[in-house]
């Protein structure tokens, strides 16, 4: 089952004093871009994210926003520069004796002045606290895939109807085909005769232009290539492979044989069946875009 490139899925996970919200945002790209938006502070994470995402997606651009808050379970502790309060207050009751003015320690004082009390953050280890985030991203991935499963299965359904139509087309114009050439036999007759003004026509002539005629007008080696080319396209469609670029080459070379089909046939009926045909390939174009 093919998957589209669109989706939207998100994670939150809390532990180790932060919460993880993660958001996945994707849209249509010829390959795969992922764009990765976090807290400065956590910028180490963001090879891991790409790396996560590149092994589960392979085509689509993928919009990742990692956002993280501080949550009660964090504790700080205050810390205290004992030696720097000491040397403060020595300074201090220098300058009070070559003032000439009394000094008392105020330890409130000292406290307040810088880089003496500091707060401290508990020492918590990168991989722990990557933990709870690939958790979070696992999480939105999940909702992720879903939804480009869901489109996927959508588009694969009107994909394969559309591949339908085209194999009907295309059996109108095999069974038109032989026809192409009595016809033309049939108009050179009816053009020589009145050219010629009742003289009789060669007829060893007239078969060698006929048959010159149906080996330049054969659609045959097309038809069967169009023909394969659509069970390739069934194939790829109902594969769990990344389809996106094989259909869209598949779709290239239908249009090649179904141009040539229509150059070659030189025929009313089959030139109108032709102009149905790439109407149709356009639309499935259009279609496989969103694909995977």
């Amino acid at each position: 089952m093919a998957y589209s490139m669109t989706g939207f899925g998100r994670g939150e996970v809390s532990g180790c004093g932060y919460q993880f919200s993660v958001e996945l945002k994707a849209v249509n790209h010829r390959f795969l871009e992922i764009v990765v938006r976090l807290p400065r502070n956590f910028a180490e994470f963001e090879e891991r994210v790409r790396k996560t995402l590149q092994e589960k997606f392979k085509r689509g651009r993928i919009e990742v926003h990692i956002n993280i808050v501080e949550t009660e379970e964090k504790m700080r502790l205050a810390k205290v520069d004992k030696e720097l309060a000491l040397s403060y207050d020595k300074a201090l009751k220098d300058l009070a004796s070559a003032l000439h003015t009394a000094y008392d320690t105020d330890i409130y004082r000292l406290v307040a002045l810088p880089e003496v009390l500091s707060v401290q953050e508990p020492e918590i280890e990168g991989d722990t606290l990557w933990d709870v985030c690939a958790e979070a991203l696992m999480k939105a991935t999940e909702g992720f895939g879903q939804m480009r499963r869901a489109e996927g299965e959508k588009l694969t359904c009107d994909l394969l109807q559309r591949l339908d139509q085209l194999a009907e087309h295309l059996r109108l114009i095999s069974e038109r085909a032989p026809y192409v050439v009595t016809d033309y036999q049939e108009r050179l007759q009816e053009r020589i005769q009145t050219l010629l003004g009742g003289v009789e026509l060669d007829p060893v002539r007239l078969a060698n232009e006929v048959a010159y005629f149906a080996d330049r007008a054969s659609i045959t080696e097309e038809l069967v290539r169009f023909d394969s080319h659509l069970a390739q396209s069934r194939e790829a469609l109902n594969s769990p492979d990344s389809v996106g670029r094989k259909l869209d080459f598949l779709v290239q070379e239908m249009n090649r044989e179904i141009n040539t089909i229509g150059s070659k046939a030189n025929d009313l009926i089959i030139g109108k069946q032709v102009v149905i045909v790439k109407s149709e390939l356009e639309k499935v174009r259009e279609q496989i875009q969103n694909l995977e």
